[in-house]
């Protein structure tokens, strides 16, 4: 009978094992889906929970258009009733040690193909902890192909940068009937959920709050400043859907 090497026999078990390794390894990274809201952000929320002189600043970014800039009936623009600050008033509610940063890039009437031309310059020179991308409602008019691209581009460059990013689907537009199926708002929706699952970040469902509302039986002229502008409301249903994220791991 043939004598077979020790030796030979250890390092094919070990090639065996580093190949089922390797294997679970990429199977996992094809299967990354959305983040989940009471995990994605916990090395934030850790920093968020230290007192002085152990803290430090959190900075985090809005990037989009006039929603998330604020303005309610053109050309009115309500800082403190956007959703941006009513999130940090509430995270600084709940986080009292904490100092944040929220940064608004957004422009009025801009769209994501705009947008991520000016990711660098605007963005990513903040040194952002968190970056939430808002760009749907003005990206109707530049179709699907070239804001699935800047979505991507934008995403990707955050994400290699080691920031945290959470993409959001779009409030409504009183134009666009939320409860057509497949009407262009909800396949612009459709497509920054894919963009959230297939880069593993976070998703604030914008629209689909909004839907659920007027399912329910409100009208969504209880959650509108003009035609295509939430009011404080409006803002509202984002913020608590947003602060969701950063719900604490633990009671104090």
């Amino acid at each position: 009978m043939a004598h077979v090497n020790k030796n030979t026999i250890t390092m094919k078990r070990i090639f065996f094992v580093l190949i089922i390794i390797l294997l679970i390894s990429c199977n996992s990274s094809l299967k990354k889906g959305i983040a989940e809201k009471p995990s994605y952000l916990n090395d934030i929320k850790t920093e968020l929970e230290k007192k002085w002189p152990n803290n430090r600043t959190i900075n985090i970014v809005f990037h989009g258009h006039s929603v998330p800039s604020g303005y309610f009936k053109t050309p009115i623009v309500n800082t403190f009733d956007s959703y941006p600050f009513q999130l940090l008033k509430r995270l600084k509610e709940t986080y009292p040690y904490a100092v944040i940063n929220v940064i608004n890039t957004a422009i009025g009437g801009e769209n994501s193909i705009r947008g991520v031309l000016r990711f660098d310059s605007d963005v990513l020179i903040h040194k952002p902890d968190i970056i939430f991308i808002d760009y749907s409602l003005n990206d109707i008019s530049a179709g699907l192909e070239k804001s699935y691209q800047a979505w991507d581009e934008m995403t990707k460059k955050a994400l290699k940068a080691n920031i945290k990013v959470i993409l959001m689907t779009p409030s409504p537009d009183q134009r666009v009937n939320i409860l057509e199926q497949e009407n262009a708002l909800e396949q612009h929706k459709n497509q920054v959920i894919k963009i959230a699952k297939e880069n593993g970040v976070g998703l604030i469902d914008s629209y689909s709050l909004f839907k659920e509302r007027i399912i329910a039986g409100d009208s969504i002229s209880d959650y509108m400043s003009q035609v295509n502008h939430p009011n404080k409301n409006g803002h509202r249903l984002i913020m608590n859907e947003i602060f969701k994220y950063f719900e604490q791991k633990h009671l104090p």
